[in-house]
């Protein structure tokens, strides 16, 4: 082993001396350094992110409608949906005040089953067959033998002379669903001791709807045109539409379409009617207690709902007022 070591060391020695004779540096390989252990990085919770919501939505979600809101004087019905697929289109209700915004309640009104010839002889030979209305003292309602339930607190000619329907609910029309023009029927339908006390031109007939004419000095409903459009008139009996009818009704006549108008007043402003309702809580939260003290300097209660009621044969008085605050 001494003689292998001998050896070993001597061949190392000579080829040192044959290296630094050639002149090749002699470079030591360093070993790899390790790099820095780190410690396992944690993931972090995005706990301030908002939680992701589903890709899917059910329809009956979808397409809940948002609540609605309103408008006292535009009474604007208006609702939005989390989806943009199309909805049915709903009718609107003459019983909605506002410009554009009223709808019925019934839309199921008879179509006219005779020629135009046959239905103008109807509306012009009918004879009265009730008796007239009594009205009470105190209320000032008018009671009906025939329709107990009915109590209006304004006749035909107190809302003409007062303003309804902008001064021109007798205007000439044409009807589309008849192909027919109607016009000067207010002379048929008014008395000469109601039409003597009008002006006719600017209260019953004008042929422009002036919110001026109306006794709040308010746009208010839509036009015949448009209710006729909607299904709820109902030509057999009367082509104007429910004022038409509470002026002949007024004066004697009955037919087959009473029990449907008189459920429409009820609906509006009978006892529980909405819009009698809706502007009796609009004077209790502004806390007025009398008529005689609503408006003055003061911006009045809703005359838009004020409008519609008249239109409806009805408007407020004190003892409903008294009523609606002690709770009736």
């Amino acid at each position: 082993m001494a003689t292998y070591e001998a050896r070993r060391l001597e061949n190392i020695k000579r080829n040192q001396a044959l290296i630094d004779q050639l002149g090749i540096q002699r470079h030591s390989r360093a070993a790899p350094t390790a790099k820095p252990t780190q410690p396992a990085s944690k993931k972090r919770k995005l706990s301030h992110l908002p939680a992701a919501r589903p890709s899917r939505v059910s329809a009956r979600i979808a397409s809940a409608p948002a609540k609605p809101t309103y408008n006292e004087d535009a009474v604007s019905l208006s609702s939005s949906t989390a989806t943009s697929r199309p909805r049915k289109k709903i009718k609107p209700d003459p019983a909605i005040p506002g410009p554009n915004d009223e709808v019925d309640d019934d839309t199921t009104t008879p179509s006219p089953a005779a020629d135009f010839p046959s239905l103008s002889a109807r509306w012009t030979s009918w004879e009265p067959t009730a008796p007239a209305p009594t009205r009470s003292d105190l209320d000032r309602t008018f009671h009906f033998p025939s329709h107990p339930l009915f109590t209006p607190n304004k006749s035909p000619l107190e809302m003409l002379s007062e303003g309804v329907f902008g001064g021109s609910y007798y205007r000439p029309l044409y009807s589309k669903t008849l192909r027919s023009s109607i016009a000067d029927d207010w002379k048929l339908d008014l008395p000469e001791e109601w039409s003597s006390s009008l002006n006719v031109g600017r209260l019953v007939a004008s042929e422009e709807y002036d919110p001026e004419m109306n006794k709040y000095g308010v746009k208010c409903g839509q036009s015949i045109e448009e209710w006729e459009a909607s299904g709820w008139i109902a030509h057999e009996f009367d082509v104007r539409g429910w004022f038409q009818w509470y002026v002949r009704f007024f004066r004697g006549r009955r037919c087959e379409d009473d029990e449907r108008q008189v459920g429409r007043w009820a609906r509006c402003v009978g006892e529980k009617g909405r819009w009698r309702r809706t502007l009796l809580k609009k004077y209790l939260a502004r806390g007025v207690r009398n008529i005689a003290d609503e408006g003055g300097e003061e911006e009045e209660v809703s005359p838009v709902l004020h409008q519609t009621c008249l239109h409806w044969a009805w408007d407020i008085r004190q003892d409903d007022l008294d009523r609606a605050w002690q709770g009736d």
